[in-house]
């Protein structure tokens, strides 16, 4: 990722802090529309799954700029999801849930050089935890 994304990345998910439980409920709903197989795998309460994934990509987020500190949890996570049963095809599903609620809640200021950033995030992040996956397996 090159700097400008990180900052493009980490200045539009400040907006979306103030509304976290919200876009949280948005983005399970739109994850469960395109993949409704995926529900089973979430077995809890979705509200404080919501308020969790908001927690992880705002750390994640926050530690763009290092993320080489980051890969030990990335991995650790990777291999937890897998044992949920998680599958690489969910990445895609979750990346499409993601980008489409940022899209809503962000409005105009997910243009498409901040989409990219994120895109660029995504990639970088889940790219970790699907290896870790496979080496786990």
């Amino acid at each position: 990722m090159t700097p400008k994304q990180i900052e493009l990345v980490q200045a539009s998910w400040r907006q979306v802090q103030p509304v976290a439980d919200h876009a949280a409920a948005l983005f399970y709903t739109r994850l469960f529309h395109l993949d409704p197989s995926l529900r089973p795998l979430f077995r809890g309460d979705v509200e404080e799954q919501g308020r969790k994934l908001m927690a992880m990509i705002g750390f994640a987020v926050d530690g763009l700029w290092r993320l080489d500190r980051l890969r030990p949890g990335l991995r650790a996570l990777g291999e937890r999801h897998a044992a949920y049963g998680v599958r690489d095809e969910h990445y895609d599903t979750v990346a499409s849930a993601l980008l489409w609620t940022l899209q809503r809640g962000l409005g105009p200021v997910f243009d498409g050089e901040t989409k990219a950033a994120w895109i660029a995030a995504y990639t970088a992040l889940s790219s970790v935890m699907k290896d870790s996956a496979k080496v786990a397996a």
